[in-house]
């Protein structure tokens, strides 16, 4: 059973890395696009398309970093306790070979 699953501790570290800066990407440009107000885009129609857009942006954002908040929570417990397995396994390998000289 274990020749079939195999974790890369690293991949999991890189993958959050990756998620957080997605989501900050995100917010910096629903955060750029904030100061464009809907009075200074034209007709009043478009305007409040505009903040309509805006306010479910910035709801939808706020759902996506609630998210990613969570299962980056999760992958840094995974990546905690798969390091601390590995490191406790070196040590018990270790023990055990100073054991047997």
């Amino acid at each position: 059973m274990g020749d079939h699953f195999k974790t890369d501790i690293d991949q999991l570290a890189a993958f959050n890395k990756d998620l957080t800066e997605a989501h900050d990407s995100l917010e910096q440009v629903r955060q750029a696009l904030q100061h464009v107000r809907s009075d200074q885009v034209g007709t009043a129609e478009l305007d409040e398309a505009c903040d309509d857009f805006q306010e479910r942006w910035k709801y939808g954002n706020e759902q996506i970093k609630e998210r990613i908040g969570k299962v980056t929570e999760g992958l840094q417990q995974n990546t905690d306790n798969y390091r601390e397995i590995e490191t406790s396994l070196e040590e018990s390998f270790k023990r055990a070979a100073a054991a047997g000289k």
